[in-house]
This record gives structure tokens, C-alpha cells and sequence, in this order.
């Protein structure tokens, strides 16, 4: 039996974080490299990843990047092609990259409901195959999916968000999906679903959620800096060999309130 630091190691794994320059995209890929993997950080936008990969190789992370829009395949493909040529191998996978828009589904233009759809849910699908093909053929691999307690459970009184949550749902589903078809070849495919966090896509709906947290929340107040850190690490490592298709809600015991 491995001692518990083992489990928790990361040295000489690499991971491909999708939206992983700021907020908690970039807080798991933290996490990841303070427990030894070396990273790949995909994100949309060169002024976003530039400064991060600087200050990240500053401080001794091992970090390359690549400018990806998720929905794109050839570009989805081409960054699981440079992480094979500067680490060798994928071993974690990290699909974060997310948007939203907030609107009554009466309300809800489709142009914008597509939107949200292929970035959340596609891309996550197109990363997942293009970087599992890899990882069947070394019969390795952790996926991890960013879900939201969004797609599982709505409000009355809002905030509305019709496609952010359906595509949530839909990433949930597509998690258990890849677990089963993938489990026997070594590969784990489990998804994280935070409450409310601060972020860039996070903070409108949390201006309307927070009074409902504060009175209901077991632990009323929204999720701080730093605490989904080991969640990610801990699904990525070897500590959760045994566990796959699982959802891990990380909301302060907001969904059962």
C-alpha cells in the first residue's frame, strides 16, 4: 500500500487545462502543479495567457500554452498535439472553459443559446476525444469535467440561465458516458460541480443568489479562493483510482438546502 503523500503525487504527470489562464481554471491548474504536474493552459485569448505562463514559470511551474478556441476541433486537436510533442503524453485533462448568458428562455436568442452549448459542452466532448484517443492507447488517463450545480437545479426566482445550465446537465451526462465506455482502459472521467464562486462569469448571478445562500446554505456564504483545489487534485491523482462517473458537488450544501 503507497503512503498518503504518494496519492496525492503528481510528478511526472502532465495536464491540459482548458480555460485555464484566470479564475478557477487557472486555481486547479495551480493546484495541479504544486502537486507536480507539468501544465498546458489553453485559452482563447494571448493577453489572458501570456502573463499567466510568465508568472507561473517564475515561481518554477512547469507551463506551456496554446491559444484555442474549444469549439474548433482542428485547434482542440492541435493543442493535445503540442502537449504530446513537449511532455510526451496526456495524462489529466481539465475541460473548464466555459460562458454564459443570462435570459429567460422566452427571451433566449439562439445564436447565443448555440453559443454557450459548443463551448461548454462541445468542447468539453471535443477535448475529451481528441485527447482520449492518446490516452486509450496508453491505457491512462484522469478527465475531469467543470459542471455547475446549475444543471442540477433551477430556481423560481432565478437567476435564469437556460443553456448554462442545460449544458451543464448535458456535461454530467457526458462524464458518465465516457466513464463507462472508457473505464476498462484505465481511463477515470469525473466531474467537479461548484456553487457559487467568484468569477468573471460567476459574479451577476451571484449578486441575485447570495442573499438565498446566506439564509438556506449549510455553510452560508460563497466558495472561497483555494477550495477547489484539492478537489481537482484529488480526482486527478492516484487517490481516486476507484471512483469514476461520479459528480463531486463542491456548493457549501447549497443543493440541499
Amino acid at each position: 500500500m503507497p503512503p498518503l503523500s504518494d496519492l496525492f503525487d503528481l510528478s511526472g504527470r502532465s495536464a491540459i487545462v482548458t480555460g485555464g489562464s484566470r479564475g478557477l481554471g487557472l486555481e486547479m491548474a495551480e493546484g495541479l502543479a504544486e502537486a507536480g504536474a507539468a501544465l498546458m493552459l489553453c485559452a482563447r485569448r494571448d493577453e489572458w495567457l501570456t502573463p499567466t505562463v510568465d508568472a507561473l514559470r517564475a515561481r518554477g511551474v512547469r507551463v506551456d500554452a496554446a491559444i484555442c478556441d474549444v469549439a474548433n476541433p482542428v485547434q482542440v486537436q492541435a493543442v493535445v498535439d503540442k502537449t504530446l510533442a513537449v511532455y510526451g503524453k496526456v495524462d489529466i485533462l481539465i475541460n473548464n472553459a466555459g460562458v454564459s448568458w443570462g435570459a429567460r428562455p422566452e427571451a433566449m436568442p439562439l445564436e447565443k443559446w448555440q453559443k454557450v452549448i459548443d463551448i461548454n459542452l462541445t468542447g468539453a466532448f471535443l477535448f475529451s476525444q481528441a485527447a482520449g484517443r492518446s490516452m486509450l492507447e496508453r491505457q491512462y488517463g484522469r478527465i475531469i469535467n467543470v459542471a455547475s450545480i446549475a444543471g442540477l437545479q433551477s430556481s423560481v426566482n432565478g437567476p435564469h440561465f437556460a443553456a448554462y445550465a442545460a449544458s451543464k446537465a448535458g456535461l454530467m451526462g457526458l462524464t458518465r458516458e465516457l466513464a463507462a465506455s472508457w473505464g476498462r482502459q484505465g481511463i477515470r472521467v469525473n466531474a467537479i460541480a461548484p456553487g457559487f464562486f467568484h468569477s468573471r462569469l460567476a459574479d451577476t448571478a451571484i449578486a441575485m443568489a447570495e442573499p438565498g445562500i446566506k439564509a438556506t446554505s449549510p455553510i452560508p456564504r460563497v466558495g472561497a479562493a483555494g477550495e477547489l483545489k484539492g478537489v481537482a487534485v484529488f480526482l486527478a491523482a492516484d487517490a481516486s483510482n476507484y471512483i469514476t462517473g461520479q459528480v463531486i458537488i463542491v456548493d457549501g450544501g447549497r443543493s440541499i438546502a
